[in-house]
């Protein structure tokens, strides 16, 4: 079985923001090296430099936005987290979607400022249209078993392999998926069926014990 890709993302849970950003992203990056697993972690703006300044692992922006640099107040510029230590970002959450005309704009954004970009999807459909904006990854998260306890490997596992087709075979991107995973065999599902890895959040982040809930997914 081969080892899935892991991004963590924060979110903005008071159990993963602030000074429990910088203690949550060590135990990723203790988990990471032990294992050898890639793990990445998904940090609010704030949080990026000092988590960025204190692991090795991949630290990604949970959102930026397309606008270029100048009049631009309260946006988050690629440039900007990509100076405070990001090395990517996620684009297009359920929590925090972008019309697919300016999708398109900060998925180009993004790279020119050596992002990598994981964009999230709802459906194999919306899917397939992202794909074609040639983003690093898709994740395809159904919204409504985001945060719950039955996972997008058991509850629908054709959304896994319709995207596979759409995302990987057709246009050679990877692909992720999430939305109520919390346990290994949720994982090894995943990879079954097709996918690279996971994105997760709550099953982490809201974890009493962060190192034994990212080990436990771990084939």
């Amino acid at each position: 079985m081969k080892k899935p890709i892991i991004i963590v993302n924060f979110k903005t849970y008071p159990s993963s923001t602030g000074p429990e950003a910088v203690h949550v992203a060590k135990i990723c990056e203790k988990v990471a090296y032990e294992t050898g697993t890639d793990i990445r972690v998904a940090v609010c703006a704030p949080d990026i430099y000092p988590v960025s300044k204190v692991v090795g692992i991949p630290v990604y922006a949970e959102h930026i936005d397309p606008y270029p640099p100048g009049r631009a107040t309260g946006s988050v510029l690629p440039e900007v987290v990509r100076t405070a230590g990001a090395t990517g970002t996620l684009l297009n959450h359920s929590e925090h979607q972008i019309p697919m005309n300016q999708l398109e704009e900060s998925i180009k954004r993004a790279s020119r400022a050596s992002l990598v970009t994981v964009v999230c999807a709802d459906t194999p459909a919306r899917a397939r249209k992202i794909a074609e904006m040639r983003p690093d990854f898709i994740a395809v998260e159904p919204p409504e078993l985001i945060g719950g306890d039955v996972s997008v490997s058991k509850a629908k596992p054709e959304v896994i392999t319709m995207s596979v087709k759409e995302v990987k075979e057709k246009h050679g991107i990877r692909l992720l998926v999430g939305a109520g995973i919390k346990t290994r065999e949720d994982v090894i599902k995943a990879l079954e069926l097709g996918a690279d890895g996971i994105l997760i959040a709550s099953g982490v982040d809201l974890a009493e014990d962060h190192e034994k809930a990212l080990k436990g997914l771990l084939p």
